[in-house]
């Protein structure tokens, strides 16, 4: 947000938050208002309980609410709507980002050595050569899709760029792929938990960055977060929302997105419209991020086991003795030489309609169609949320479409899946999490049978209309190559290698993992057409 914005949005968005809660009050049962005050109160201390109370912020914190409190006992409804008024300035004034030009001018030229060392330090000495950070990080982050024609919506409209989302790395690479396709800076939330260092909270802070805090749970604050996302596409600034809500923990594509932020789209081109601003339009502008490799692959599998598995995988984790570690910057850093393609897929208007060169909407047949008439009633256009609700149902269908159609397939994603696959079919009577735990009955398998299970998946993936699409590996080598490929990179960075070979045979060595990568190729029904 730039600087002189900022104090603009926050009014706007407090303004608006509680003028509408007084509004829905003049309709409710008497109390409303006291209610909405005491549900926030409730949730804020709730969340201050697990705060450390020692912290001067957290003592503050709680101050705030208990003044608020004490207020709330006498209010008259005139101060029902200051106590409001106080709580949700307080909340949009822990949202609100700042974008300093100098500081995006500076971090244009740091990040390009920054993600070379991050792409290209095959071990920790690399750290040390001068050579390491001289690497083109154009030969590392490939850019693919319709580069030129979501730049060209920027004249027409404001841009929503949404990609998949894999790890904390994933602002930053997102963020140089836009400068180096000749997009603006993006405006985008991020975790509280991605401001504890110091430096990267430094860059964040200044380059647009808003803060989410996920363990703030009161309605209110949920809404003055969804209202400050909606201004901002109002005020022409192009945010990228990752509709995942969090990263994918399977490994696998977000087959099922969050919809709050992607729902502001609605209300921000109903405004626009009643505003008669000259350039009303959004663009949802999909995006897939693929990595050969994961930084936090190992932590996030593990997280994902841990909850879908409930109980059972703990039981299994408890006996098998597979500790959970926690990667620290230097085992993040080191040992990739991966490649990471960003795939802009081909814009789409709010309610899920192709748009071509110009802008214009499309309907299935390609014939143009007015967006406008999806908002208006009686001729003007109106907020209808159940309307609204069913169009952001509409475009998060599409996005998903996209994300499997875009998605790309790696060597690593493959021969884990190939692998996988073989585990499965030689324990058939065994569930996942005992196939994850003791691997089964076969703790090894054939060279052979692993090229000839990866050539099958690679001629099923290329007969499949709807995606996904194939790294170059995958389409000029053959199987021999690919598995190559894939398990030298499984050995380059994680702690235990997903799988290695020994001889003629190939070791499933870290189960987890061959399941993180696999699941890449989720949501393509490969099961079902290998046994068709």
């Amino acid at each position: 947000m730039r600087p002189q914005d900022r104090e603009r949005i926050q009014v706007e968005v407090v303004t608006r938050v509680v003028d509408r809660y007084v509004a829905e009050a003049r309709r409710a049962p008497d109390g409303h208002l006291e209610t909405l005050i005491n549900d926030t109160l409730y949730h804020e201390r709730r969340r201050l309980e697990r705060e450390n109370r020692k912290k001067k912020s957290t003592q503050a914190q709680l101050a705030f609410y208990q003044g608020i409190q004490r207020r709330l006992r006498h209010a008259s409804p005139r101060d029902l709507r200051a106590l409001l008024d106080e709580l949700a300035t307080a909340f949009v004034a822990e949202v609100v980002g700042n974008f300093n030009e100098r500081v995006y001018q500076l971090s244009t030229r740091l990040i390009p050595s920054g993600l070379s060392v991050l792409l290209t330090a095959a071990s920790p000495g690399r750290l040390l050569d001068p050579e390491t950070y001289r690497g083109d990080v154009s030969d590392h982050v490939q850019l693919q899709g319709e580069v030129e024609h979501a730049r060209g919506l920027l004249d027409r409209g404001t841009l929503i760029v949404v990609p998949t989302h894999l790890s904390n790395l994933d602002s930053v690479i997102m963020g140089y792929a836009a400068y180096l396709v000749g997009l603006p800076p993006l405006l985008y939330g991020a975790g509280l938990n991605l401001f504890t260092n110091p430096v990267i909270s430094y860059f964040m802070r200044n380059l647009g960055a808003y803060r989410v805090d996920r363990k703030k749970s009161a309605t209110l604050y949920k809404d003055v977060l969804k209202e400050y996302a909606t201004c901002s596409l109002e005020m022409g600034y192009h945010n990228l929302f990752f509709p995942g809500g969090t990263r994918s923990r399977s490994g696998g594509v977000e087959l099922k997105l969050k919809k709050g932020l992607l729902g502001t789209s609605a209300a921000a081109f109903v405004n626009n419209l009643r505003a008669g601003r000259p350039k009303p339009n959004l663009y949802v502008v999909p995006c897939t991020l693929s990595y050969k490799l994961v930084l936090e692959a190992e932590t996030l599998i593990g997280d994902y086991l841990t909850e879908v598995g409930k109980s059972r995988y703990i039981i299994e984790d408890d006996e098998f003795s597979k500790p959970r570690r926690i990667l620290n910057f230097l085992s993040n850093v080191v040992s990739l030489d991966a490649k990471i393609v960003v795939r802009f897929s081909e814009p789409l208007d709010i309610f899920g309609n192709r748009v071509d060169r110009e802008g214009r909407s499309l309907d299935p047949h390609g014939r143009p169609v007015d967006p406008t008439s999806y908002v208006l009633s009686g001729g003007e256009p109106i907020h209808d949320e159940k309307r609204d609700a069913e169009y952001t149902n509409e475009v998060a269908d599409e996005v998903v479409r996209a994300f499997l159609r875009d998605n790309v397939v790696m060597s690593t994603h493959l021969v884990a899946q190939a692998l996988f696959g073989m585990l499965r079919r030689g324990n058939p009577e065994l569930d996942l999490y005992r196939i994850l735990a003791t691997g089964g009955q076969t703790p090894s398998f054939s060279m052979h049978e692993l090229y000839l299970e990866t050539d099958r998946l690679i001629a099923t993936l290329k007969t499949l209309p709807g995606g996904p699409r194939l790294a170059e590996e995958l389409l000029t080598g053959d199987a021999q190559d690919v598995v190559g490929d894939a398990l030298k990179h499984f050995a380059i960075y994680h702690t235990h290698a997903a799988a290695v070979r020994r001889g003629d045979r190939v070791f499933p060595e870290d189960r987890n993992l061959l399941l993180y990568y696999g699941n890449r190729l989720n949501g393509y029904d490969l099961g079902r057409r290998r046994s068709a």
